[in-house]
């Protein structure tokens, strides 16, 4: 009778059979990710295909640490080293992954990635730090290949624009080894030459025809820069990390020309406009002065010291005239009050009671004689008149009876 064998059996069997075998312990297999998935465990879980066929694959959590350096995704191509072997419990083989990497542009865009991450940490794409664009350049340094669209272009548009403006060109090697080398040199070179503003760039192409400008030192070289740098490196899809670091960034050449080079129509158009904008100002501040002036001229009219003058006379001569108008009615009013007065004052005056007749008698020491009782027979007394006194000796006193 023929040996039977569980199923336990075969697979532990087979899985021998794969451990046994050199080519599948260490083994290299490319292929597009599909059915990528990230465990909570931290194991990842994915199939590898090509065109024909397909394997699974897992990588476990502890040999991502030192095994994978990017986010694997469904559709990239990878290059996983590991090996093969049958996971006995449901009887399937797989590929158990030690290593995962990118496979060629893959590799390039994780470099990349890599390097913006670490220039940016750096502080070299802070847009605090970027310079200023002059707004009316005199000359304009060029670092690109000295054939080429993107010379052309930019040539082209800033005749264009402003044929006045100086080009300066420092034919640089755009692709390729030591590009990148002679692009730092270009940005040294227009740097110390003291052009106003810098363009770099050059056509579109792939991520290996623009590597030179994803290079450190280029992002480097455009970040120490005194003078602002304006990058047009390829298409509108095109970013390298050259166009991170400079001060403006543009899609193309062309547009970096058109950035960096002002339209002279435009220029005069806006010199135009502003000169209609301060003639309208300049008249509306002539105007509020001519009113200002008015009013000032007013105030200084109406405290002119003349004017004044003129006033205080005018009121001195009411004031004057007022003063004689009462002076002339207190003069008759107390003209005529001192008619009455001596009237009555000419009533009581005893030379007028003389004129009448009467006389004003006086003793020997000239006291007058007020009562019969002073004076007695014998006594020489004086009778004054109105015209003149007599002396007399009293022959005789008579007392009236009471």
């Amino acid at each position: 009778m023929n040996k039977v064998f569980s199923v336990a059996q075969i697979n532990a069997y087979i899985k021998r059979i794969f451990q046994s075998d050199y080519a599948l312990n260490r083994i290299y297999i490319k292929g597009e990710v599909s059915n990528c998935k990230y465990h909570s465990s931290g194991h990842i879980y994915f199939s590898l295909k090509d065109d024909k066929s397909q394997i699974s694959c897992v990588m476990f959590a502890n040999q991502r640490i030192s095994g994978l350096d990017f986010e694997m995704e469904n559709g990239q191509t990878v290059i996983v080293s590991g090996s093969i072997s049958v996971f006995e419990r449901n009887g399937t083989y797989q590929l158990y992954a030690n290593e995962i990497s990118l496979d060629g542009i893959g590799r390039l865009y994780v470099e990349f990635e890599k390097l913006k991450e670490k220039l940016y940490r750096q502080g070299l794409f802070d847009h605090e730090k970027k310079k200023p664009i002059p707004q009316n350049p005199k000359t304009i340094g060029i670092v690109t290949a000295k054939t080429g669209a993107a010379i052309h272009d930019i040539m082209s548009v800033a005749k264009r624009r402003n044929p006045y403006i100086q080009l300066v060109l420092y034919p640089a090697q755009v692709q390729g080894d030591g590009a990148a080398e002679t692009i730092v040199r270009g940005i040294e070179t227009l740097d110390r030459y003291g052009v106003d503003t810098i363009i770099i760039g050059r056509g579109g192409g792939s991520i290996e025809d623009l590597w030179a400008f994803n290079e450190e030192k280029v992002a480097r070289a455009i970040y120490a820069a005194k003078t602002p740098i304006i990058s047009g490196t390829g298409h509108e899809v095109d970013t390298p990390s050259a166009d991170y670091a400079e001060d403006l960034r543009a899609a193309t050449p062309t547009a970096a020309c058109e950035l960096a080079v002002p339209d002279l129509r435009e220029t005069l158009d806006a010199i135009d406009a502003r000169k209609r904008s301060l003639s309208v100002q300049i008249r509306h501040i002539l105007r509020n002065y001519e009113l200002r002036l008015e009013q000032y001229s007013g105030k200084l009219r109406r405290f002119d010291p003349k004017l004044q003058l003129q006033e205080q006379r005018m009121t001195l001569a009411e004031l004057e005239d007022r003063l004689t108008k009462r002076m002339d009615y207190l003069r008759n009013r107390y003209q005529h009050r001192l008619e009455l007065y001596a009237q009555r004052l000419h009533g009581l005056s005893p030379t007028a009671k003389l004129i009448g007749g009467y006389g004003y008698l006086s003793d020997q020491s000239g006291q007058p004689v007020v009562s019969a009782k002073h004076i007695a027979k014998g006594d020489e007394i004086q009778i004054t008149i109105s015209d003149g006194s007599l002396k007399t000796k009293v022959s005789e006193v008579t007392l009236n009876k009471k």
